[in-house]
């Protein structure tokens, strides 16, 4: 792929990535859309979107995928609906990216990876990072909102870790996208007295189903067999910065001294770790 080719669709990945927060916290908060039926439309949304291009470009339906990784994807895309009911969009991206990078650094440790002090250092500081947003204060977020944005990163983390290594991975994100439906409809099902939709939400959940998630993550799969791992980690980086500083000017959301001092600790502490990946010794 030419260099610029590769440049442009990295970056309209990653916008896409950072658009996903833009469009739900906008959606819940501009429109009268609940959070469950927000989730519906996104995931079925993204399911025809991968589906079309699967039938587009390799003329095969997705079959593949499994039912453990669908459920991660679909308690990912669940939990991070209903906390951006209170979250601002630059703090729930900071919790997702940093709960999911921290959940995928963990396994490696679990699976026996020796850190070198740089990258025990790096863990420790986006750790404090996390802890160090969410602690009780006047700028502090709602807990519970905080809390199921880090469940829907571990989730994110267990359903990346699980597709590690796919010989397709948009095949495999295509059945798993199908494979949550049923789950979207007993999710509706069982929030149905608050259910609400109106014309904007509907707009809003498409565009975050068909472009920014199915069109979005086709575009990262073509760009990531020409990344290094350590490129494509680094890059994700900068999400939370995307999304929280086109927040400011999108939304009107005020970035607060403690998300500014939160997002340098986990991101500096993430970076940390990334770049040191290449020392680590295994037993």
């Amino acid at each position: 792929m030419p260099q610029n080719q590769l440049v442009i669709r990295t970056a309209l990945a990653l916008l896409a990535f950072a658009g996903n927060s833009l469009l739900c916290r906008l959606a819940l908060k501009a429109t009268t859309i609940d959070a469950a039926t927000f989730t519906s439309i996104r995931l079925l949304s993204a399911a025809v979107t991968l589906w079309l291009i699967l039938q587009i470009t390799k003329g095969v339906r997705p079959k593949l995928g499994n039912w453990p990784s669908a459920v991660a994807l679909f308690v990912y895309a669940a939990g991070f609906s209903l906390a951006y009911i209170n979250l601002t969009a630059g703090t729930g991206a900071l919790l997702l990216f940093g709960a999911v990078q921290i959940t995928m650094i963990g396994a490696g440790l679990a699976k026996g990876e020796r850190f070198t002090l740089l990258q025990i250092l790096g863990v420790a500081l986006a750790i404090a990072g996390l802890i160090g947003l969410v602690l009780p204060g006047l700028a502090a977020p709602p807990l519970s909102s905080a809390a199921l944005m880090i469940v829907a990163g571990i989730a994110w983390g267990i359903y990346s870790l699980r597709g590690a290594g796919a010989a397709d991975p948009l095949h495999v994100t295509a059945g798993n996208f199908l494979r949550t439906l049923p789950m979207t409809i007993v999710f509706s099902l069982v929030l149905f007295t608050h259910m609400q939709i109106d014309i904007s939400g509907f707009a809003y959940a498409v565009t975050s189903g068909a472009i920014t998630s199915g069109i979005g993550y086709a575009i990262w799969y073509s760009v990531l067999p020409h990344l290094r791992a350590t490129q494509a980690a680094t890059l994700q980086l900068s999400v939370p910065v995307i999304a929280a500083v086109a927040a400011v000017f999108l939304l009107g959301e005020s970035a607060s001294l403690r998300l500014v001092l939160a997002s340098i600790a986990v991101l500096s502490g993430i970076a940390l770790v990334i770049q040191q990946r290449g020392q680590i010794k295994r037993p």
